[in-house]
């Protein structure tokens, strides 16, 4: 295991900062330990990335299956997991404390693991199609193709709300297909097939059979609490919660976590409290395109972080 030196570390300083402004004794403990875990193996990496990387040729053709553990909890750069690690945190919290630790620990590894299989299977196709051996040998690293599955299940749980995308308010229930879409066209480096692959498996869990599978999976859990007639029932095995209109931590009511705002104006308020360090401009290019990489919200907050430099510069 190697430790890894990457120029200043300001992407991990200002996780830190933000971590901070939250305060620690308000992230649930599943969450803070993701977080702990992707930063610990972004310093001490398990694997080089090109060793952990997912992608057919090294996955499928050549047997390495533990890539699909290692993928989603390593980063191409300081950068790439800050922005991952910031949309994490309200996403977690939301989450969590709706579904209780123990689902959202299963959630997690469900959905890290099927992201990458998914990922497979799709790049897979394009190659048979095309006959272009190129898709079978992109190699994908990050966290971004599970946040995208988690923003599919926050959406989801949020049917009648609104997301501002580049401040033009959308739907739930499209934003993360416009996502997907705005993506791709303003950064055509990072993966489109990794965040669809994100964005299937989270369908596959609020509309299709995995929610009731993994249910299934985990019966000897969920039969005692099923049998409760008093409290709802909810995908975490345990009955957190009577409805969503009377559930202190469901999405809509997370004001103690999240100041009523929406998850990408949290994200941005965070940049400026984060830069917002007595004045000081901190300059430093955005990190390149790599695998499943900056989502909208990241893109939002790093273009908020331009503009801040430009004005420092003027």
């Amino acid at each position: 295991m190697r430790h890894r030196h990457r120029g200043s570390h300001l992407g991990l300083l200002l996780l830190a900062s933000q971590l901070a402004h939250v305060g620690l004794d308000n992230i649930p403990p599943v969450t803070l330990a993701v977080l702990g875990l992707n930063v610990y193996l972004y310093l001490f990496p398990a694997a080089p990335l090109m060793k952990a990387c997912v992608s057919v040729q090294q996955t499928y053709w050549f047997n390495d299956w533990r890539r699909l553990l290692l993928s989603p909890l390593h980063h191409a750069d300081d950068w790439h997991l800050y922005f991952n690690m910031a949309s994490f945190l309200w996403k977690g919290i939301l989450l969590e404390r709706r579904l209780g630790g123990a689902w959202f620990s299963y959630l997690l590894v469900v959905f890290s693991m099927l992201t990458g299989l998914v990922y497979l299977l799709l790049e897979a196709t394009l190659t048979e199609l095309t006959d272009d051996q190129s898709y079978s040998t992109v190699c994908a690293v990050g966290f971004s193709g599970v946040l995208f599955a988690l923003k599919v299940l926050t959406n989801h749980y949020q049917p009648g709300g609104v997301t501002y995308i580049m401040g033009f308010p959308v739907a739930n229930r499209y934003s993360s297909w416009v996502e997907l879409v705005l993506i791709h066209i303003m950064s055509p480096g990072t993966s489109f097939v990794g965040h669809l692959s994100g964005i299937l498996v989270g369908l596959l869990y609020t509309s299709g059979p995995l929610k009731s599978i993994m249910k299934t999976c985990a019966g000897f859990v969920t039969n005692g609490v099923n049998a409760r007639p008093h409290t709802h029932y909810s995908s975490t095995g345990t009955s957190g919660y009577r409805d969503a209109g009377n559930d202190p931590y469901a999405p809509n009511n997370a004001a103690p976590y999240t100041g009523g705002l929406t998850e990408e104006q949290q994200l941005e308020a965070a940049i400026r409290n984060s830069l917002n360090d007595g004045g000081r401009s901190y300059q430093r290019e955005a990190p390149p395109p790599y695998g499943f990489h900056l989502g909208t919200e990241e893109l939002s907050a790093e273009e908020l972080r331009r503009r801040r430099m430009r004005r420092f510069d003027s």
